[in-house]
């Protein structure tokens, strides 16, 4: 003790040091000189209390490119508020890479320049003296008389923030995905009283609008200092769109976004951490009351994609877009796209009799798809209805209503999709038997199995069902399963001895896609599984597992693989793209889910709720009484645990 007291005046003493260090750097980087530059290596310009900063933002999931933004700077969450995008008419967003800079110009203008010195981008209007950040989270060039000569607060992307006013002819747009900062789906605009809009992508085109304040001609919408939402009206009259418990600008962060689901949210986030309040974004109010019930627009899908429904939340104020049973997501990061079928679609040449014996009608209530029928029948049983539509090759959905015995068969695309209380409604959902897709697509003989000898396993990930009350998420299970007993098979040479409709890959693609087997996602007994991107157009994400070993067990553990998991389709269960079988080089290919394991939400400092919780494990279930008990091969698994559970970014839990 005697030694340890010199040294106590010593940490102040530094402490001190390191603050008026860490004032000095801060308060150098709240202004921006003629002739000076950011870059992605330089640090952001700050405003005074360092709530918020203006520079170069990575896009999360390719840290080679930037975004031009502003985002809140104290908390955890660096939540973006603002980009930068192009002055079109119908603008789109500035990308760029790391060598890129952004520079004020002698002229009093910012440039932003790419790595060979091109302009992508300018705030076209200079005049300017220096740039500022300024605490409300506006950042703005200001001429040398103090004028404000250009800010971000007039030309918005898809938040506002307080003190913040949209004007005439302003609008925001909301992302295409939270982590895609491409323009999305819906559209906040001034004119006429009407706000909320559906659009077209990548077209722009604008559909009907889907929530509106009734009245006279709006003509400003403001967030106010004191964390109030409202519009004037050109009678001089004011209403308020946020009508929630407004918490004070002094102890919450406030901002309100035009959310990828089309919900406009206005959110708080506590400056102070405090064992009262969690130091997450939470949702004041929102707007409209109920998405899901919004629009029922005759042209496009509506609020959710082509084949799917809505479902809506209001506890908290979340939607969810569901596929019907055995229809799946054609992209399940980007549910906008719709939903596909998991089966052949009836042929029809079928007659009633064969429809009859290859598919059946499967139950749902509360749903429906108001605009999507073609035929419609009075005065008739629920039996009547189903038999119509199953021998109908044109109809994909009957839907019944109790209360008139009235039937209406329904065609593809389904449109305008909602699920609710208020929506009393039986619906028949035509879909194969026994979930075989592709029971016309193969030999069925080359496939018949003695069950005696087919419980089998390998590494395969899994999949489930569809949360309620949550916003969609999707797991992938890395598994290893028992092999009981194995029927001999022959190895695979190429994708036509399998039989199924994968992709045979060659080991220089799938190199090339996963930079030369870079990015270890996971590994397992008989492998390790990389990230990879196929250079195809959407740049599509996948898994590759690399089998380790080339014996005889190992390839026969290959083929067994590729055979089980090619012919195993429902919707809880993840696809498997394609495989590679070239020499001595074993690989698989499958969907890649990007949330990390659940483990991550179990045990640190990210909780999940109970009944989110429940829904994994009720998802989890699912797909394994597929496994054991639906698919024609019987598979069991054998280490079900957190760490071999993946989520994906939409929350449906699988196996």
């Amino acid at each position: 003790e005697l030694r340890a007291k010199p040294k106590e005046p010593m940490a102040p003493l530094l402490l001190s040091l390191l603050l008026v260090m860490s004032s000095a750097f801060v308060h150098a980087q709240q202004n921006i000189t003629l002739g000076s530059s950011l870059t992605p290596q330089t640090p952001p310009l700050l405003s005074p209390s360092g709530e918020f900063a203006f520079g170069f933002w990575p896009i999360e999931g390719n840290t080679s490119s930037y975004l031009l933004a502003v985002w809140f700077n104290k908390i955890s969450d660096k939540t973006v508020a603002w980009y930068a995008k192009t002055t079109d008419l119908d603008p789109v967003l500035v990308q760029v890479s790391s060598n890129s800079r952004l520079q004020l110009t002698s002229n009093g203008a910012f440039s932003l320049q790419d790595p060979v010195g091109t302009e992508v981008w300018n705030s076209q209007f200079g005049g300017a003296a220096h740039a500022a950040m300024l605490d409300s989270g506006n950042c703005v060039l200001i001429a040398p008389d103090g004028s404000t000569k250009w800010e971000t607060f007039k030309n918005p992307a898809d938040t506002i923030l307080p003190t913040q006013v949209l004007n005439p002819g302003m609008k925001l747009r909301s992302r295409i995905i939270p982590t895609d900062y491409s323009n999305g789906r819906f559209v906040l605009n001034l004119q006429s009283g009407a706000f909320f809009y559906t659009v077209a992508v990548p077209s722009g085109y604008q559909y009907d609008s889907y929530w509106s304040e009734p009245g006279n001609t709006t003509t400003n919408l403001v967030f106010n200092a004191t964390g109030v939402i409202y519009i004037t009206l050109d009678s001089g009259s004011q209403t308020q769109i946020t009508s929630g418990v407004i918490s004070s600008i002094a102890d919450y962060y406030h901002r309100a976004t035009l959310d990828p689901d089309g919900v406009f949210r206005q959110y708080i986030y506590p400056k102070k951490v405090s064992n009262l309040s969690s130091q997450a974004w939470s949702v004041v109010d929102f707007k409209p009351p109920n998405i899901c019930e919004a629009q029922l627009t005759h042209v496009g899908s509506g609020i959710c994609g082509f084949n799917s429904y809505c479902m809506f939340s209001g506890t908290n104020s979340q939607s969810i877009c569901m596929c019907p049973e055995q229809y799946s997501f054609i992209d399940e990061e980007r549910k906008y796209k719709g939903c596909k079928p998991d089966f052949q679609p009836q042929n029809c040449d079928l007659d009633e009799a064969a429809a009859t014996t290859q598919f059946q009608l499967t139950t749902t209530y509360h749903v429906n798809w108001p605009l999507a029928d073609y035929e419609q029948y009075s005065n008739i049983t629920k039996d009547q209805c189903q038999q119509l539509c199953l021998t109908d090759c044109f109809c994909a959905v009957a839907v019944f209503r109790d209360q008139d015995s009235t039937c209406w068969k329904k065609k593809m695309p389904l449109s305008n999709g909602n699920m609710g209380d208020q929506v009393e409604r039986t619906v028949f959902i035509k879909v194969r038997k026994n979930n075989s897709t592709q029971s016309e697509l193969i030999d069925s003989n080359k496939w018949k199995k003695d069950k005696k000898n087919w419980i089998l396993g390998s590494s395969l990930f899994l999949g489930s069902s569809v949360l309620v009350n949550v916003l969609l998420i999707s797991v992938i299970l890395f598994g290893t399963y028992c092999t009981i007993t194995i029927k001999e098979v022959p190895s695979l040479q190429s994708s036509n001895n399998i039989g199924l409709p994968l992709k045979a890959f060659t080991y220089a693609e799938l190199e090339k896609a996963t930079d030369g087997f870079q990015e270890v996602l996971g590994t397992g007994a008989s492998g390790v599984v990389y990230k990879g991107q196929l250079q195809d157009d959407l740049g599509t994400n996948i898994a590759v597992k690399k089998l380790d070993k080339l014996e005889h067990e190992t390839e026969k553990e290959f083929t067994v693989e590729v055979q089980t998991i090619g012919r195993t389709h429902h919707k809880n269960l993840v696809r498997l793209l394609g495989f590679c079988n070239e020499g001595k080089e074993r690989l698989l290919v499958y969907e890649f889910m990007k949330n990390g394991s659940l483990d991550r939400f179990l045990f640190r400092n990210v909780r999940l709720e109970w009944n989110l919780r429940a829904q994994l494990a009720l998802g989890v279930a699912r797909g394994l009484l597929y496994l054991h008990e639906e698919c024609s091969t019987q598979i069991i698994h054998c280490d079900i645990k957190p760490q071999n559970i993946l989520l994906a970014v939409s929350y449906t839990a699988i196996d």
